[in-house]
């Protein structure tokens, strides 16, 4: 007796590099660009105000901001990931400062990402991130720390820095947005002038001549050309089974029907590289809202896609395991595997590295 056939995979989407091209923001049409011209004003006021040095607070240690001009997804955990390794690796003892974002029960997504790949890293996730490192400063813990690297730091001036380092999405540019609520820009381009320096991320979507063009933009707009130019590069895999968790080669996922699901602020980056790995067996993808905090019900309407298109696999990101690894092990009908996510350079490397470590030096 022949066993039923499995539902078709679904044709391979385009596959061709993400695009330049501008995205409605929340707010689109006439009434968003008439708010997008009170929010830059608004925008305008407060960068002064902080120019002038009014209500910055300046640290006893040296910190580093890593940060965009964009709402979404630029690559700035990897980044900061890529510097706390450098920091320890040159016998600093770092710590993270960072709003907490959509955080439950105390911890975010982004910190317990760090807290999974660096067990003793102090972490501060509150909105007040000045007093958040006071308070961590004076405890016994706190003491031995000599660097601060600010999460998303570039609008939160209220803590000087040493370093501002400012990361650009070479697959959505900012010179073809618009400011909040028209477009998804939290700051004009214009203030890349402040950064200290910018670095292409996301290079393995963008099209062909896009990163050279970019960088002439970049320049323009702030003074200096781009220190570094980097991708992301899935190295690995993490497998959790019933059983519990193993480690596999990218090559695990020959042959295997695909399920990828996120919640991320650039789910383009994280499909495309699904597709490039698993090509047509990529069976289905299910993008939610960034941050979603995947409670029961979309669970179970996770487990029931997954039954539906028949999955050997259902793909996801780190960030998105930290919520779903809540549910019960026996919650998923295959194993559930993420990538492990590397910074790769194309070019800069040591130049940004030079730069970390000198701005922390004693």
């Amino acid at each position: 007796m022949t066993s039923p056939a499995k539902p078709p995979i679904a044709e391979a989407p385009d596959e061709t590099p993400a695009q330049t091209t501008p995205r409605s923001g929340p707010v689109p049409g006439l009434f968003g660009r008439a708010l997008a011209r009170v929010y830059r004003g608004e925008i305008g006021r407060r960068n002064r105000s902080f120019d002038r040095g009014e209500g910055v607070v300046r640290l006893d240690r040296p910190v580093i901001s890593v940060g965009n001009l964009s709402v979404g997804g630029t690559g700035k955990t990897p980044m900061v990931v890529w510097i706390v390794r450098a920091l320890l690796d040159s016998g600093r003892r770092p710590c993270v400062g960072m709003r907490g974002y959509r955080a439950k029960g105390g911890i975010s997504d982004e910190a317990a990402i760090y807290q999974r790949l660096f067990m003793e890293l102090p972490i501060v996730a509150q909105p007040d991130r000045a007093q958040g490192l006071r308070e961590l400063f004076a405890r016994p813990e706190g003491r031995e720390i000599d660097t601060v690297v600010l999460d998303d730091g570039f609008q939160h001036r209220k803590i000087a820095r040493d370093l501002d380092i400012v990361l650009v999405d070479a697959s959505r540019s900012p010179f073809d947005d618009a400011l909040l609520p028209a477009g998804w820009l939290r700051e004009p381009v214009g203030s890349l002038g402040r950064a200290a320096c910018v670095v292409l991320t996301h290079a393995e979507l963008a099209p062909p001549g896009a990163i050279e063009a970019l960088g002439r933009q970049v320049e323009r707009a702030g003074g200096r050309a781009p220190i570094a130019v980097t991708r992301h590069a899935w190295t690995a895999l993490d497998v959790q089974r019933q059983s519990g968790e193993e480690h596999q080669e990218l090559g695990w996922l020959d042959g295997q029907r695909v399920l990828a699901v996120c919640a991320i602020g650039n789910p383009d980056a994280f499909l495309a590289e699904a597709r490039r790995v698993v090509g047509e067996r990529l069976v289905d993808s299910i993008v939610m809202r960034d941050h979603d905090s995947y409670s029961a019900a979309a669970v179970r309407r996770l487990r029931r896609r997954s039954q539906s298109v028949e999955a050997d696999v259902i793909l996801t990101t780190e960030k998105d395991w930290v919520k779903l690894a809540r549910a019960p092990a026996d919650v998923w009908p295959c194993p559930v595997a993420r990538p492990r996510l590397d910074l790769a350079f194309d070019t800069g490397k040591e130049d940004l590295e030079r730069l970390v470590l000198a701005c922390v030096r004693p």
